[in-house]
């Protein structure tokens, strides 16, 4: 896949913190359980860029963002789950050494209160919420597939201006497998945290798009199993129980609401329209 990258951009870089030996590797020595975020820290050592924007492997830009370069360090959206906290999925920063070595003594020093990446940058940047609007994103920059079901009617109304999409949650786009022929997506669907079509658009722009390059580095190599073409439908299996309210209340709370079953996107509209009825 490296080599598929570097096809497609001017630098490729690898980042391995635990084989570093540098600043970052001396602080995790103190602060082992932040392993994974200094990983994401070292995009500050990219100095010989004026402005980057960061974005999760687990984005899809949907629409052009270049305007994002004409906003300032820390520039970032709102996390759904508390929007006084950015997520950090998606941020425009300014690479510089200076800030690289604070964020790394703030570690040491404070630790991250959710364990990752966006505890350590939320509390560097302690003053994003309330500082300067002008540093917030609209949620379209950032859009969390989940929060497309706590908030439809907002979905429905500004969900055609996304420009990034935000798969969140466990399960993730590359978790499923794709069946070339019928366009469809298949996999644990009881575990789907997105929006069935945001899913399916990656899944076409995986195969049609990042396959061939694949192919054209390495041939029809054995390597590829993301992608299937089933020969046959399986018999259906008796399913599951149906949930009470409280366990699916539950569910719903843990992020796990059954999205393409009954919590579907046409499920919940034609609930709403019977309530505004």
């Amino acid at each position: 896949m490296r080599a598929v990258l570097q096809t497609l951009y001017d630098e490729v870089r690898l980042v391995d913190v635990l084989d570093s030996g540098d600043t970052a590797h001396l602080v995790m020595m103190q602060r082992p359980d932040l392993g994974v975020t200094f990983t994401k820290l070292h995009c500050w050592t990219l100095t010989h860029y004026s402005k980057c924007v960061f974005m999760d492997a687990d984005t899809m830009v949907v629409a052009n963002i270049d305007e994002l370069f004409d906003r300032e360090e820390f520039s970032a959206a709102p996390d759904p789950g508390w929007p006084d906290c950015f997520n950090s999925g998606v941020f425009v920063f300014r690479p510089s050494n200076e800030t690289y070595g604070k964020l790394l003594e703030y570690c040491t020093e404070h630790g991250s209160f959710d364990g990752g990446d966006q505890g350590v940058l939320n509390g560097y940047f302690s003053d994003w919420a309330t500082a300067d609007i002008r540093k917030h994103l609209p949620f379209i920059y950032n859009m969390s597939s989940i929060a497309i079901y706590t908030y439809l009617p907002a979905f429905k109304q500004y969900g055609a201006n996304a420009k990034v999409v935000h798969f969140l949650g466990k399960t993730k786009p590359w978790s499923y497998t794709y069946d070339t022929n019928q366009r469809r997506v298949r996999g644990n669907v009881q575990e789907a945290s997105t929006h069935p079509g945001y899913l399916l658009e990656w899944w076409s722009l995986y195969s049609s798009c990042v396959l061939p390059l694949k192919h054209q580095e390495h041939g029809e190599e054995p390597f590829e199993f993301s992608v299937q073409q089933e020969e046959f439908q399986p018999q259906a299996l008796p399913g599951p129980p149906p949930l009470s309210s409280a366990e699916r209340k539950q569910r719903w709370e843990q992020g796990q609401a059954d999205y393409m079953g009954m919590d579907s996107f046409e499920n919940i509209e034609k609930k709403l329209a019977a309530f505004l009825k």
